[in-house]
């Protein structure tokens, strides 16, 4: 596994914590990777390690998220999508700093940031957009309210934050038991990822996820309208990359043909492709999946 650097960005009310992995020249084009809802930066570590080298890598702890925990609210996706610019600020991105491109990726709701930053307020310094099962209106959830609506759509991702674990074997154990994250607990990559969700200190151990921010965020996906139609006017083409299962492993996922084919992506300038054989989180990690994604931010810096 290729080890990021540490870094942190100034960002409104403190420094945005993001892992860095670098390129092999100046000026290469810069890649920028946004987590999930309930996720950190090293969720990325299979797709970073192959673009880096070739590209600049940058990928944030989310506001409320790991690193990132003890950045204020407000939250919501605007306030991410501008930490985002903040983090183009820091690299450079922009057409006077010698980059060949700047490439947005984004992850179940990191697409949906990855949308409106790619809108506004980065819009003229983001050449490409790849969104990997996301970014698009989800399928209702069942339930009342947010609150039941997220616990049905995230299951156990979301009833760990209020759970308390006595040391990493039983951290291991919880997630080996998750239907789709559980065959993928012993890869370096993945236990690097789950490890970080974790908040310091000595046990008991606990998520450090703000319950708050993985609130206000998640009814942005589901109900905020402005969040939902920032597909409609991307200034960049974008590619979207869906896995044939669900958060839950189940099928059909988050996407299927039948729902994308009413969604009319070709006059939104969104290409869609399925990666078979993987579910929400393999998409990140399997071979296809990183393979799937690499090749989609290449030739998005290629058209850029």
């Amino acid at each position: 596994m290729v080890e990021p650097v540490q870094v942190r960005v100034p960002v409104d009310g403190g420094e945005l914590s993001a892992l860095h992995w670098a390129a092999d020249a100046p000026g290469s084009p810069i890649v920028v990777l946004v987590h999930g809802i309930t996720a950190n930066a090293m969720v990325w570590a299979p797709v970073a390690a192959a673009l880096a080298g070739e590209f600049e890598v940058v990928a944030p702890d989310l506001r409320g998220r790991a690193g990132s925990a003890g950045l204020p609210g407000p939250y919501g996706l605007q306030r991410h999508a501008d930490d985002v610019a903040a983090l183009l600020d820091r690299y450079g991105a922009d057409d006077d700093a010698g980059a060949d491109a700047t490439v947005l990726v984004g992850h179940s709701m990191g697409a949906f940031v990855a949308t409106l930053a790619a809108a506004d307020p980065a819009r003229d310094r983001v050449h490409g957009l790849v969104l990997v099962d996301g970014g698009l209106a989800l399928p209702e959830p069942p339930g009342a309210d947010v609150d039941a609506k997220l616990a049905a759509l995230l299951g156990p991702s979301l009833g760990r934050l209020g759970t308390t674990f006595p040391d990493l074997a039983a951290v291991r154990s919880f997630w080996a038991g998750h239907p789709a994250v559980g065959p993928w607990v012993d890869e370096p990559a993945v236990a690097a990822y789950l490890a970080r969700d974790l908040a310091p200190g000595e046990p008991p151990l606990r998520s450090a996820c703000v319950p708050e921010a993985v609130r206000v965020d998640g009814g942005d996906v589901l109900l905020n309208e402005r969040v939902l139609e920032a597909t409609g006017a991307l200034p960049v083409p974008a590619t979207l990359l869906w896995a044939t299962r669900g958060l839950l492993d189940q099928t059909p996922g988050l996407y299927d043909d039948a729902r994308l084919a009413g969604m009319g992506l070709d006059g939104l300038g969104i290409a869609a492709q399925e990666v078979p054989g993987t579910n929400h989180y393999s998409i990140l990690w399997s071979e296809e999946g990183v393979a799937e994604i690499a090749a989609a931010v290449a030739a998005a810096a290629t058209v850029g």
